[in-house]
């Protein structure tokens, strides 16, 4: 039977696809790179990273030399296996409600998660929670604008390294100035920006010259952008 788009058991479906390069996760890996330039390193041996919807874990290597105690929060359990087996301390959970102490973690990562919930302000809201005062915050997502569904869908989810058909559902992309006002409410200074695949790179990965892509800002955030900030 087909899926709805944004099921959440297509992720169980596609479990063996995480750790593949160039399998239906291959931007997901993009993505993880882009996200650990934005790290600092650990200040301490005991400081704590919180991956939000770590899925299987695709974070672990750049959390590791990074330094932190790395702790991963997903619904699919399938996923979370994954994400233990390469280290992860894997925790079933929702991202609105982490079952997580305030305060627990120097950086919150939330990656890929906010296009995919109702709430995208209650998951913020979550991010802020968990951070420590000065804790860094990472978070990529869907915008929500007049070009995102066709290209994120229409386009993406068609091309090689995209995502998997039926992955995301436009009517839950992200509004950005209501997704800045929330940050602002909950203590949390954080800039977007743009992103995209570097050309050069993709073009090598397809030829296989390349294993990986290189995510590159863009000033417009108007398809897939990051955000990045701090606890107050």
């Amino acid at each position: 039977m087909a899926l709805r788009r944004n099921d959440p058991a297509q992720y169980d479906q596609l479990a063996d696809q995480w750790w593949v390069p160039a399998g239906g996760f291959a931007m997901l890996h993009w993505l993880a790179g882009s996200r650990a330039e934005h790290i600092p390193p650990a200040p301490s041996s005991d400081a704590v990273l919180v991956d939000l919807a770590c899925g299987g874990g695709l974070m672990a290597p750049h959390v590791q030399r990074l330094g932190y105690r790395h702790v991963g929060v997903d619904l699919g359990a399938a996923g979370l296996a994954l994400a233990h087996e390469h280290g992860v301390g894997a925790v079933r959970g929702s991202v609105l409600a982490v079952p997580l102490a305030d305060g627990c973690a120097d950086v919150v990562v939330c990656g890929e998660i906010l296009e995919h919930v109702e709430d995208d302000v209650a998951v913020l809201a979550e991010c802020a929670r968990l951070l420590k005062p000065g804790g860094t915050l990472v978070v990529d997502a869907i915008a929500d604008s007049w070009l995102a569904a066709p290209v994120a869908v229409g386009i993406a989810e068609r091309i090689p390294g995209g995502p998997p058909p039926g992955i995301h559902d436009p009517a839950l992309f992200v509004d950005r100035r209501r997704l800045l006002a929330a940050a602002d409410r909950l203590g949390l200074d954080l800039r977007l920006v743009g992103l995209r695949p570097s050309v050069r790179d993709l073009v090598a990965w397809k030829r296989g010259r390349r294993t990986t892509v290189r995510m590159r800002p863009m000033r417009w955030s108007g398809i897939l952008f990051a955000g990045y900030g701090r606890r107050r």
